[in-house]
């Protein structure tokens, strides 16, 4: 197991049976780029096969070196995870794995918001991914000597799934060693984000392994850390509420004050997601029409 930066299109022993393939995709949003693993041994699984891109392919061809792939697994339909699906599939004959298209497990007020054109967003979504096998929670799939369970986890993503293989966790974007996960209403729900994460803290994973960044070795104390994150968040938002009505603008230049200004777009996705939790709980209202310019008040 490593937890140095790798170097991109190499396959990096993780543990055994279990490889990872960085893709060169490098940004403020992907850390180091996209991790995509390759678990088996004779033949494998190939989880989160990355963005469009010839030489990460190219790469993971190099990887899996003649093996026979038996699945292409997509955590979820952002173009840093899924786009390079369809042509692995071309290139192996490997069926694709996921929840759904890119509106699948969208929560009903997300649907409604989405339907309204109110909230923008969906920033980086593969509009054409379609799986060629739909999987939810609960269900087990297996290639010759692994086994992974699905648990799924909406929040980043409607149609975000993690996977348990024992009690180790394959977790994309849910759940990052670097960082908080973006909540970018309407494809991010943060009342299903904290829904997930208690639905992930009730498994046996004790390890993970995520999309970007390093592997984090204590899954469950991330995990907690990042439930406190979000309710230190919140906490911080109801109190500028309490002292007048804010937009989500307002609400990022008050709170987000050590972030770069390059990050500070999806640190307001982040707080609108935020606003809209506190709306479905009677914690926060907007003044007027739900939209991402209106001023929220406490209630």
């Amino acid at each position: 197991m490593t937890s140095e930066v790798p170097n991109s299109g190499v396959a990096t022993p993780m543990e055994d049976g279990l490889a990872c393939v960085l893709a060169p995709n490098p940004s403020p949003m992907t850390y180091w780029g996209t991790n995509t693993y390759l678990l088996g041994w004779d033949s494998v699984a190939v989880i989160d096969p990355g963005p469009m891109d010839n030489n990460h392919l190219a790469a993971l061809i190099t990887a899996i070196n003649g093996r026979t792939v038996s699945h292409i697994i997509v955590t979820h339909s952002h173009l840093d995870h899924s786009p390079l699906a369809r042509p692995l599939a071309d290139v192996t004959g490997a069926q694709v794995f996921a929840f759904g298209n890119s509106s699948a497990g969208r929560s009903a007020v997300m649907q409604t918001l989405a339907a309204s054109g109110v909230m923008g967003g969906g920033e980086g979504v593969d509009l054409d991914f379609a799986p060629d096998v739909m999987i939810t929670n609960d269900d087990v799939i297996e290639g010759k000597d692994w086994q992974l369970r699905a648990v799924h986890t909406p929040g980043h993503f409607g149609n975000h799934l993690c996977f348990l293989w024992g009690d180790v966790a394959f977790t994309g974007d849910h759940m990052m060693g670097w960082a908080s996960s973006l909540v970018s209403p309407p494809d991010g729900d943060l009342t299903d984000f904290m829904a997930s994460c208690a639905a992930l803290a009730a498994t046996p994973m004790k390890r993970a392994y995520s999309a970007h960044g390093a592997p984090i070795l204590d899954a469950q104390r991330r995990l907690a850390d990042l439930v406190a994150h979000r309710l230190g968040r919140e906490a911080e938002i109801l109190a500028a509420l309490s002292a007048e009505p804010a937009t989500p603008y307002d609400l990022t230049a008050m709170i987000y004050t050590d972030v770069a200004p390059a990050l500070l777009g999806m640190a307001q996705r982040n707080v609108l997601a935020h606003l809209i939790d506190l709306t479905q709980r009677g914690k926060a209202a907007p003044i007027g029409p739900l939209s991402t310019k209106a001023q929220f008040v406490r209630t």
